[in-house]
């Protein structure tokens, strides 16, 4: 069974008590009983963070103090306990750049595609990484078309694939038995999840895949098979993919489309579905015509779960996703962050224009999110589409620091100023919330939003700034300094493996509200200095 480390405060049950962002679980009034310590233990995992990703040295010494403290904890409910160091400290996980995140993986899990040419399992494989290393576990795809062309001479025909021929079967068992090595090597250095796309369609090749990766690494093993039997889905796929292949560049289109038909005829000669009465110990999902049908076997422990949820939401019908932030808000004007203001004059024009724009596009069955903010409610107010409010679209948490300027949180909290600087994705505002935590916040956003057609999502710069990067594919370091500027529409149109991207400014002037990464830490911009809180009193 995994053990899941919550990225945020805590929940569940247990004792009462309330919970804050910055610091975790605060203390229960009264002492909590040995049994109800117990219970907590079974059902959730606890995290301290340390005092640099609490946002201050003052936040995790006081975190510290509290844990320690004898007057609210009886002698049999410590003994209950395991050592302090093994409860309530997790390693932190090195990912996709500088920015450390919970580790979610206790075993490393390789995730084995199966299927025939043109079935989706490149699409699945990206998809599938795209969105793990999204939620922070570290992901990767080991293609094995890539290895084979590094293997052998430019592509000829579809001759290479024929299984009478000796030769050219034993260097694709090299490229496999390279590749597997690889995924090995690299799961062994600190990878979490392995996807190997290929078309592992034989059983003697699956069966090679668990006498590496399960009895001699140990590793967790989960096959996907994309099964499809649509001859429009395969057709599709063939022309948007499969005739782009760096093997048919030297081919017309007439004679690559011939040469792929054949291929795939050569591996229907020795295809082996995946069976539950021959392999019956394997875990794997079935996904029939890109959803239509799921089958799941014997799948096991908290990432399997998630990665089967995962791939019963996504489908590949034809969709735009427009993002926009609100109109320019008053807060905005002043050099406020956070706060639930009202739109300014110009904020007003420009939720006229984007009702404008959205009636022009006469987008079929739009449908409209917003947070449950007032600038973002009052920027689709003429937009004429079915409308839905969204609490975890609401913008990042500031905590102590919400409606405060830069300047006024430079000079107030130096130090708090300087440590978000120094890793903005993991900092948590004191009493509020990090990008980390925004992340978890919005993967059932996403996660609804992957089964949707036509959606409009207006939200606040943090919150298009996660949902950015879990589309175009960007790291944790990227995500925070991603611009999302205002008055913009950002048009999402998913293609083969990724995502179309178009800028389109509506002609309204509006402030500017990114703030690049400094050269130094704790370095504020000309343009976000003198801009001070008109209500300085108001913050303690």
């Amino acid at each position: 069974m995994d053990v899941i480390v919550s990225a945020g405060g805590g929940g569940g049950s247990g004792a009462t008590g309330s919970s804050n962002p910055a610091t975790g679980p605060s203390l229960p009034a009264t002492a909590p009983t040995a049994s109800a310590v117990a219970a907590a233990i079974a059902s959730r995992s606890l995290r301290v963070r340390t005092s640099s990703q609490s946002g201050g040295k003052q936040y995790g010494e006081a975190l510290s103090e509290i844990q320690l403290c004898p007057s609210v904890m009886s002698e049999g409910t410590r003994k209950m306990l395991p050592p302090t160091t093994e409860t309530i400290q997790t390693k932190p996980f090195p990912i996709r750049g500088k920015c450390e995140r919970a580790n979610y993986v206790n075993s490393p899990h390789v995730i084995a595609m199966v299927g025939l040419p043109a079935r989706g399992k490149t699409y699945i494989s990206k998809k599938l990484s795209r969105y793990l290393n999204w939620i922070g576990i570290n992901t990767k795809v080991f293609n094995l078309g890539e290895y084979r062309r590094h293997a052998t001479d430019a592509y000829r025909s579809h001759e290479f694939f024929r299984p009478d021929n000796e030769e050219a079967m034993a260097i694709r068992q090299h490229c496999a038995e390279l590749a597997l090595e690889d995924v090995c090597n690299w799961l062994e250095n600190g990878g979490e999840v392995a996807v190997f796309d290929a078309t592992n369609s034989t059983r003697d090749r699956r069966q090679m895949i668990r006498e590496i990766v399960v009895k001699k690494m140990g590793y967790k093993l989960f096959f996907v098979e994309s099964v499809c039997d649509d001859p429009s889905i395969i057709e599709q796929n063939i022309m948007e993919v499969k005739v782009s292949s760096p093997d048919y560049r030297n081919m017309n289109m007439d004679e690559a489309l011939s040469d792929f038909r054949l291929r795939i005829e050569h591996y229907q000669e020795r295809y082996e579905p995946l069976s539950e009465e021959l392999e019956k110990d394997l875990s794997y999902m079935k996904i029939y015509n890109t959803g239509e049908k799921v089958v799941v076997h014997k799948h096991e422990g908290h990432i399997q779960s998630r990665i089967v949820y995962y791939l019963m939401n996504i489908h590949i019908t034809p969709r735009t996703i427009y993002l926009t932030r609100h109109g320019e808000s008053e807060h905005n004007l002043q050099g406020l962050i956070g706060g639930d203001s009202n739109l300014s004059e110009r904020g007003r024009r420009y939720a006229q224009a984007l009702a404008k724009y959205i009636d022009e596009q006469q987008i079929e069955g739009l449908r409209v999110w917003t947070s449950w903010l007032k600038r973002t409610i009052q920027t689709v107010a003429d937009v004429n589409a079915p409308q839905e409010r969204w609490k975890a679209l609401n913008e990042i948490d500031a905590g102590i620091c919400e409606e405060m300027t830069y300047e006024d949180i430079q000079l107030r909290f130096p130090e708090e100023f300087k440590a978000r600087d120094q890793n903005k994705f993991a900092y948590r505002y004191p009493r509020g919330e990090s990008y980390e935590d925004l992340v978890v916040r919005l993967e059932p956003v996403m996660m609804e939003l992957e089964r949707q057609g036509n959606v409009l999502v207006v939200s606040h710069q943090a919150v298009l700034r996660c949902v950015l990067a879990y589309f175009l594919d960007k790291s944790a370091d990227e995500l925070p300094y991603l611009k999302v500027p205002l008055h913009t529409i950002i048009k999402l149109t998913p293609v083969a493996y990724g995502c179309k991207v178009e800028h389109i400014m509506l002609p309204i002037h509006a402030v500017d509200t990114h703030r690049a990464k400094p050269e130094v830490p704790g370095q504020l911009d000309a343009k976000f200095v003198g801009k001070p809180n008109p209500n300085p009193a108001e913050k303690k």
